[in-house]
């Protein structure tokens, strides 16, 4: 069947499948791997060491595949000078970049002029419109039940999607929730012209960042085993409910400030979980989602069963 919409066409991709910006865990392995699936991979650029790391990742994409993939640059979580950074990958031709958090006018003033497609992660209509007023090719919409950051108005996938779809006239992408091929069609019924996946894609084999204790235990979870933290700090997320998170919510309950949390909420502690697999000493995002994952196939494999649980959704409405 065909697959084509303007996302597809935007992003010269055979499925309007995107994988999320994933911090720390998106690098070239997986990115390629998407990519070469039929979908849009990308690798995160913030979570890198450096502009050159960057630069090696990007280089590493390439060898591996010769379809489109993007870089992510989650600019409002890291409070890190990006320029450098997205200079690389103008230098380097990257087709397509996205954009999670803080205000991306700043990028998109750097890429002016360039043929570069630009995506914008979005959790709420006002922010879609003002995407749009950027210049974006497209939004990525991620309802609250998404994980990692998210919104601060609670608002559901399903209710979400059409608002935003209404709201703007550029594609907008499906986020939060979607793990298979009744999420992609749930999507485009919704009137989106694609999905983004960031939690269905760390439970591959090609997600080779992440360990198999954080991937195991989003096969044994269920969407009640995830919370949202960080919401007394405006940048609401949601992770694996463990007791490290138990004591991040404590301490928000009680009024605790950033300064209590700083080392709780670190990337160095997020890191002691998906690398590490130690889950006493730190954190992991997961979305709702995880409650739909029951196997840990390649990237491949996965694709080709979302596209055609899809596809026989397609026949049977045809009937």
């Amino acid at each position: 069947m065909n697959w084509q919409t303007r996302v597809s066409d935007i992003l010269n991709i055979k499925y309007p499948i995107i994988q999320g910006g994933l911090a720390y865990l998106a690098y070239s392995d997986l990115a390629a791997a998407v990519s070469n699936a039929g979908g849009l991979g990308q690798i995160t650029a913030m979570s890198l060491a450096n502009p050159n790391q960057l630069r090696e990742e990007i280089r590493k994409v390439k060898q591996l595949t010769n379809n489109p993939f993007g870089v992510n640059f989650a600019i409002g979580q890291h409070g890190r000078p990006f320029a450098d950074f997205l200079q690389v990958a103008i230098a380097e031709n990257v087709p397509v970049v996205s954009m999670t958090g803080g205000n991306p006018a700043p990028i998109f003033e750097q890429l002016k002029g360039t043929q570069v497609k630009t995506l914008v992660l979005v959790a709420a209509r006002r922010q879609a419109v003002k995407a749009e007023e950027l210049g974006a090719d497209a939004v990525m919409v991620v309802g609250q039940e998404g994980g990692g950051h998210l919104g601060r108005d609670d608002t559901g996938t399903m209710v979400l999607i059409p608002q935003v779809v209404d709201a703007v006239s550029i594609p907008v992408i499906a986020s939060g929730g979607i793990g298979d091929g009744r999420g992609l069609m749930a999507a485009l019924s919704l009137g989106a012209e694609g999905i983004e996946m960031g939690t269905r894609f760390i439970a591959t084999k090609e997600c080779i960042h992440a360990n198999d204790f954080y991937k195991q235990r989003l096969v044994d979870g269920t969407e009640s085993d995830t919370v949202v933290i960080k919401k007394t700090l405006g940048t609401p997320a949601r992770a694996i409910a463990n007791s490290w998170t138990d004591n991040i919510l404590e301490i928000e309950r009680n009024n605790g400030g950033f300064e209590q949390l700083k080392d709780l909420i670190s990337g160095l502690a997020n890191k002691r979980y998906i690398y590490d697999g130690v889950a006493s000493e730190g954190f992991a995002w997961a979305g709702q989602v995880m409650g739909l994952i029951k196997d840990v196939p390649a990237v491949a494999e996965l694709l080709e069963r979302i596209i055609n649980d899809a596809e026989q959704i397609r026949a049977k409405w045809g009937k």
